[in-house]
């Protein structure tokens, strides 16, 4: 298979970024997932139809069980959780925590055996999202512990480590993952914290920072990512476990007022001459990427369940609202403009739920290739579930900006799911050249054997085209390519065979779509060739396509179970509304993207304007901005901001006792 890296034109910066990033990855899977598949203009739906549901099908008592939390769960967020007290006083209560842990909530995910109730990831998302409902914070204080914080022993830890660890973190301890640094966020591989061996061999000596650790004030274990130099010379990333109590660690920041999440504490930690125990390696040496990019699959999802359960919340509050607001002598909900929201509401959340749920069956499945599934998961949800907060602040109006009201609080909440576990341009440029990356090899395979090399004189271009022109292989694959990348002739669309026959017009239209993504994805990599690498307003309308492709394959199938399955009914007529209308937005959006704005678009002017924009305020004094802690450009040339009227969180060396929160210690 041909090497990207190798593509001809391709910059050093460029070459350096695809080899860093096909580290980080790892070897390809052997079989390719359902959005890989897309790009190659395939849908594989053996892996999609039916609904992917493993554990209704095989752990049928987990369902009842599941059902069983949910409800004592509901009962407790309804009547006695301090859903604004947690947003208002910046701080969620060591009692809040305690409930959570006698419920099972914080242990869901943890094996029986290790005192957790051993549920699968379905039913662990399923409680998230409930909780989503009520609380963003404190969704994201149960994700962190159990979907990155603990998660990496679970599924990376030895025998011995889980039964040392586990128990802990089942019952009373949280956890949690230090990953990002000051200059370390969406480049997960950039680490600057190091470790190396000590002369003895007995333990490592950790030293560096580490920031936004998500209940590191709280926690009883830290994962923590560090580079270390293996033989060789060259430098990969370690996951260590450490505990508070080590010497060396100093929690020297315990939070920071922030927008949303705010009864969330993240931490900064200093790790100076820490001596991690041998025995505190999780995984190998060297594989901590691994680590972490695995948890984040599981991440992705908790989080787009968090999201989805306050979209839901704001939409039936808002659509109530519309319902029983009176203006101009008629309910908002009489007015187009406004059910035209209601309706897009209702589409995007059955669509997010669809691509939830089949994201968490691929996960329980355990199906191998599932990294861009995760991400798009992420994307999808964070961005329309985002929308659709938007569109219920916009529908009730001043009163949604009232802080009793609860809509306010969701809108806060909701923005940083754009950001965190990969912000969404990220995941785009992953998602084109993730999903991508096989087909794009295939065809530079395609362009070495029977392309015309400039570099290569005349004699020895004829010879070699010649020559791989006789072989079998080459002609397979370049006949069909050179057809549709010169003729414009497509290749055929897929079938789908397993759908409702009500619903195979609109499974049609879907193949005929990830025929047309597939042609683009070509002609695109035709036309920029190795400037693609850098084109990300391109790459991001791909990334985009493929996005709502999977998720209307999603909406589909889930659509498809409930009708196969006899629902009927006022919900099912709301939601098989939904779906048909979730497949014409989709439809008009993924036309905008790849029929027009990839050939008709204002990047020109784009570019131009933003290096004006950008040589003008290179004018601008950096002492009047807020500049990045450890730029390494401007360190330390930017402005203070002024903190008097925000609230501070104080640091303190931890000294073995637990975190009680200040308004309890004064009581």
């Amino acid at each position: 298979m041909a090497d990207l890296k190798s593509m001809k034109g391709v910059s050093e910066k460029d070459r350096k970024l695809i080899e860093e990033a096909e580290s980080l990855l790892g070897a390809e899977p052997t079989s390719m997932g359902f959005i890989k598949n897309i790009f190659w203009g395939n849908l594989r739906e053996d892996l999609l139809f039916p609904y992917p549901d493993v554990i209704g099908k095989e752990r049928p008592g987990e369902v009842a069980e599941c059902d069983q939390l949910l409800a004592t769960l509901e009962t407790y967020l309804k009547t006695e959780h301090p859903s604004i007290q947690i947003d208002q006083e910046q701080e969620t209560p060591r009692w809040v925590i305690d409930r959570l842990f006698e419920m099972g909530v914080l242990g869901m995910t943890i094996p029986k055996e290790h005192g957790g109730l051993g549920m699968g990831i379905t039913s662990y998302n399923r409680v998230l999202e409930l909780i989503g409902k009520y609380c963003g914070s404190t969704a994201v204080i149960v994700s962190a512990h159990q979907s990155i914080g603990c998660k990496a022993v679970m599924l990376f830890g030895t025998d011995e480590q889980k039964s040392r660890w586990l128990p802990k973190l089942a019952r009373e301890w949280l956890s949690a993952f230090c990953l990002s640094e000051p200059n370390v966020g969406c480049d997960a591989g950039g680490q600057e914290t190091h470790c190396e061996v000590s002369e003895d061999g007995s333990h490592y000596i950790l030293n560096g920072e580490k920031k936004w650790a998500t209940s590191g004030a709280l926690s009883g274990m830290f994962t923590v990512m560090a580079k270390q130099k293996l033989e060789g010379g060259k430098e990969k990333v370690t996951a260590l476990v450490c505990t508070p109590d080590m010497d060396g660690i100093d929690i020297f920041q315990k939070n920071r007022s922030k927008c949303g999440i705010r009864g969330t504490w993240q931490a900064r930690i200093r790790f100076t001459d820490v001596k991690v125990p041998k025995e505190n390696l999780l995984h190998k040496e060297g594989k901590g990427l691994n680590v972490a990019l695995t948890c984040l699959n599981y991440g992705r999802c908790t989080l787009s369940a968090g999201m989805l359960g306050g979209a839901k919340r704001a939409m039936d509050q808002a659509i109530k609202w519309s319902q029983t607001r009176h203006q101009f002598q008629r309910p908002l909900s009489d007015f187009e403009l406004v059910r035209q929201k209601v309706a897009r509401m209702g589409a995007y959340t059955y669509a997010m739920d669809a691509v939830l749920y089949a994201t968490t069956g691929f996960l329980d499945r355990h199906d191998e290739d599932i990294m861009v599934e995760t991400a798009v998961c992420k994307t999808f949800c964070s961005e329309y579930g985002y929308r659709v907060v938007n569109d219920a602040v916009q529908i009730m109006g001043g009163e949604s900006y009232m802080t009793e009201n609860e809509v306010e609080r969701i809108f806060r909440d909701s923005r940083i799911n754009l950001i965190v576990e990969g912000a969404n341009e990220v995941m785009q440029s992953f998602v084109f050249a993730y999903g991508g990356k096989q087909l794009a090899e295939s065809m530079l395979a395609v362009q070495d054997a029977v392309g015309w090399n400039s570099d290569e004189g005349f004699g020895k271009n004829l010879g070699r085209i010649a020559k791989n022109m006789t072989r079998g292989p080459v002609i397979k694959a370049a006949t069909p390519l050179g057809i549709e990348l010169f003729l414009g002739i497509r290749r055929k669309a897929p079938k789908l065979n397993s759908v409702h026959e009500s619903l195979r017009p609109v499974g049609e239209r879907l193949c005929r779509w990830i025929q047309q993504h597939s042609y683009e994805f070509k002609q695109a990599s035709k036309r920029y060739r190795e400037a693609i690498v850098h084109r990300q307003a391109v790459q991001a309308r791909i990334a985009d396509s493929a996005i709502l492709l999977h998720a209307w394959a999603c909406t589909l199938s889930r659509l498809d179970r409930e009708i196969r399955e006899g629902h009927e009914g006022p919900e099912f007529e709301r939601n098989k509304a939904a779906a048909m209308h979730f497949f014409d937005i989709a439809e008009l959006e993924i036309q905008r993207l790849v029929r027009r704005e990839l050939y008709v678009n204002a990047d020109d002017t784009m570019l131009s304007t933003a290096e004006s924009m950008l040589s003008h305020n290179e004018s601008l004094a950096n002492e009047d901005f807020i500049i990045p802690e450890r730029s390494p450009v401007a360190q330390g040339t930017g402005r203070n901001p002024n903190q008097d009227a925000i609230k501070q969180f104080p640091g303190d060396r931890y000294g073995g006792t637990p975190y009680v929160p200040s308004h309890q210690s004064e009581a």
